[in-house]
């Protein structure tokens, strides 16, 4: 059972606001704040080397509380800027050659797409996308006959698209992949933090994320998950630096053993400190209590948006998270988002360049107002968002 009062105690931006943009950065607790304003100090009192210096054993923190996150260890975690750096960094270590297959999907994030198809530009790879079921997800049994027709290179899926609500199965691909040989890379950047997500049971060898969105981290910190798999075979970023590896003489390198090979040597220490707060925050709450939570939410502000005269939600998917994107035919998505934004209610827009292929699939030739509650919020605070839809839309 969260303890809601204590949990809003220690977010202070709760009180300026009602904050239902969790999908694009959510309000950071005390216990994060705090961790980044005193390291600032540290630094500023003694010097930036001398600080990480003395903050060397909390800095190690973060990977053990990230690699608790995903049910791993510490060894198989590297810390990056954000998730589009550590995808980068991932994409970067397969050795693609021409006419190797990338197989994804539709709703796959929109700088994913982009480097897709940079590498197809690049190197001559094929990008192919697997179909929807008639739910609105990917289809496995299509992506099962692709894998075992096409042979992939490699299998990349976004957990939960920035653009939906849709929650992809894991699971039932990444046993695809395993069982055929396939790298696997799992974009889970909307979805660590409000949902549980276990390495092991995905079976993925790449799982990226930020630390900014559900995780309730800062701006600026995001990580990268690598296997076993990934670690024995030898793949490393294409540009590996000093931090990754050791100079052993004029013409040769060796690499780390483990995930900290993707790293690079720089850091905002500040924000790894206040990362490792957020992640430790997360684990404290619970993870099946924040997705609990968090579906008591979504389904109570789904229902009452349904009703609401000239709405239409968007969202489909067997399995639906804590996104909501919606399209209103008395306002536009954006000027929704700016008169709730005057009165200190946080959205955000999805626009349909970041989603083309799934905005086709759904008629959809404008961008959609995006909420997102988590599970600080409370039921008054959705009570007001959809009071000043209604007024809005009257």
């Amino acid at each position: 059972m969260l303890d809601l009062a204590a949990i809003r105690r220690d977010t202070p931006g709760t009180q300026h606001v009602v904050h239902l943009n969790n999908a694009g950065a959510s309000l950071m607790p005390k216990p994060v704040i705090d961790a980044i304003t005193t390291y600032i100090a540290l630094e500023a009192q003694t010097g930036g080397y001398e600080a990480a210096d003395l903050q060397k054993e909390a800095i190690q923190q973060f990977y053990s509380a990230t690699a608790e996150l995903l049910n791993t260890s510490a060894d198989h975690i590297a810390a990056t800027g954000n998730a589009t750096d550590a995808y980068a960094r991932a994409l970067s270590s397969i050795p693609f050659e021409r006419d190797d297959v990338i197989l994804t999907t539709v709703n796959d994030y929109v700088s994913n797409q982009i480097a897709f198809l940079s590498l197809q530009k690049r190197f001559g790879v094929k990008v192919l996308r697997a179909e929807e079921d008639s739910l609105g997800g990917v289809s496995v049994e299509d992506m099962a006959e692709k894998i075992k027709t096409l042979r992939p290179k490699l299998v990349a899926v976004t957990h939960v698209p920035t653009n939906s609500g849709l929650v992809q199965p894991l699971e039932a691909i990444g046993q695809l992949c395993q069982e055929h040989n396939v790298l696997y890379l799992v974009d889970a950047c909307q979805s660590v933090g409000q949902l549980p997500i276990d390495v092991t049971s995905i079976h993925c060898d790449f799982l990226t994320a930020t630390c900014r969105k559900f995780l309730r981290g800062p701006r600026g910190m995001g990580f990268l998950y690598v296997s076993d798999n990934v670690l024995s075979s030898g793949l490393a970023p294409l540009f590996v630096d000093l931090r990754g590896a050791t100079w052993e003489s004029a013409n040769t390198y060796d690499l780390l053993p483990t995930a900290r090979r993707f790293e690079y040597w720089e850091f905002p220490y500040a924000l790894v400190l206040g990362a490792a707060e957020a992640h430790r925050y997360a684990l404290n709450v619970g993870l099946d209590a924040i997705a609990a939570r968090n579906a008591e939410l979504v389904t109570l502000l789904r229902n009452q948006l349904s009703q609401l005269p000239g709405v239409q939600l968007l969202d489909k998917g067997e399995r639906l998270s804590a996104i909501i994107t919606l399209i209103s035919d008395r306002k536009s998505a954006a000027d929704l988002k700016t008169a709730l934004r005057n009165e200190q209610i946080n959205t955000s827009l999805s626009p349909r360049e970041a989603a083309i292929l799934d905005y086709d699939n759904k008629g959809m030739k404008t961008a959609a107002l995006r909420i997102s509650p988590h599970y600080f919020n409370t039921e008054r605070e959705i009570d007001t968002l959809v009071d000043s839809l209604k007024r809005l839309l009257s």
